[in-house]
């Protein structure tokens, strides 16, 4: 620690040159951070999906709607433990642009299936007895300020209802999620209610969840539950619960493949540019190199110190860049409407830690071990 003046006078030399080296990599890890973000709320319920949950849809398109009639054959299979449904509504909020997921779901059975959503017992009840009722989850109660009361009216291209108006919904519930990752945008209302007021589709739901006793039988369960309903006039196609999540977001893109491409470019940029500042430095200073060298700095402390050099720069671009990421993320989604879920993994934080470390070896140690290798004579010479 007592050479850090020493290193620290060696970068201010330049300063411009110093700055725009941090500046650069800030921006790296800023972006870092971000699209990181970016990634959880696309692609973060597939890594997070309940291993003991299957879901099982129509086999030709999720469009396409199954019979409630299902449920019970389903429930009847070996290794199955429970067996709800959920109907996506689709419905409108005074403005196309005020989309955000809303289905129709038994109640009895959604608490259970859905541990990672929890809410208060009375407002519980409340849904339970009330036909109008819905609950909706904090991010989207707080998108548009809706509280416990409130009539929300909703428009659904897809289902008209039978008074040829717009639905119309009571909040009798605000959820909130167990984990850091559940999504709280959608609202949820009762699927009887539903199926009596639309116009045509009753008696059919848009998927089923399930519930395993063991998901090292998943596979199997798997395979039963499509070979019931094999050769009928709505085949099935069953499947893990991750892999569900999967094929929506494969609708944007390999998301994990575009964002790790970005980011590859830009540190194998900031790489260079890092080390090319490095090399620089090291070259300017031939002749001090050479003169520590005479007043007994040894070839390691030589190292250590222009390494010292590259490892600052890093590590202060990287912590403020990762620093304001962590901060922008740490108060929630600034479109909850696209991306309900937004805050940085902690994994994600510490593989960022880990980069800034690695960018300051790398960048800093041919620079450091050429430095090293001079001889006094040969960087006196030079010098002069």
């Amino acid at each position: 620690m007592k050479f850090l003046h020493l290193v620290w006078r060696n970068l201010t030399r330049k300063k411009l040159r110093t700055i725009l080296t941090i500046g650069s990599i800030f921006v790296a890890f800023l972006l870092y951070g971000i699209l990181g973000a970016v990634k959880l709320a696309l692609v973060g319920g597939v890594e997070f999906a309940d291993a003991n949950r299957l879901v099982t849809r129509h086999r030709v398109s999720i469009i396409q709607p199954l019979p409630v009639s299902y449920q019970a054959r389903i429930a009847r299979i070996p290794g199955v433990n429970l067996v709800t449904h959920q109907s996506w509504f689709g419905g409108i909020y005074q403005d196309p642009k005020n989309f955000f997921p809303n289905m129709a779901v038994e109640p009895e059975t959604f608490w259970e299936m859905n541990p990672e959503f929890t809410m208060p017992a009375d407002q519980k009840e409340a849904w339970q007895r009330t036909r109008t009722g819905a609950i909706v989850g904090v991010t989207t109660a707080n998108r548009f300020g809706w509280k416990i009361g409130d009539r929300i009216p909703l428009n659904a291209p897809i289902w008209p209802s039978k008074s040829g108006g717009a639905w119309e919904f009571d909040i009798v519930g605000i959820f909130e999620g167990t984990k850091k990752v559940a999504d709280t945008s959608a609202m949820y209302f009762r699927f009887d209610a539903f199926d009596e007021g639309r116009v045509y589709g009753t008696g059919q739901t848009g998927w089923f969840q399930i519930r395993v006793d063991d998901p090292q039988r998943a596979a199997a369960i798997v395979a039963a539950i499509d070979e019931e309903f094999a050769n009928s006039p709505a085949e099935t196609k069953t499947e893990p619960e991750g892999a569900f999540m999967q094929g929506f977001a494969s609708q944007v893109g390999d998301i994990g493949t575009i964002v790790t491409a970005i980011l590859g470019a830009v540190f194998f940029t900031i790489l260079l540019v890092a080390g090319n500042t490095m090399a620089q430095s090291v070259r300017e200073r031939v002749e001090e190199i050479g003169v520590l060298k005479a007043m007994g700095f040894t070839n390691g402390l030589v190292l250590a110190v222009v390494l010292g050099e590259s490892m600052l720069i890093a590590c202060v671009g990287g912590a403020i860049g990762l620093g304001l990421a962590l901060l922008a993320t740490s108060g929630g989604s600034p479109v909850p409407a696209m991306f309900p879920v937004f805050y940085i993994p902690t994994p994600h934080a510490i593989v960022g830690v880990v980069l800034i470390v690695a960018l300051g070896v790398i960048a800093g140690v041919l620079p450091a071990v050429q430095a090293m290798r001079l001889r006094v004579a040969e960087a006196l010479r030079r010098g002069g």
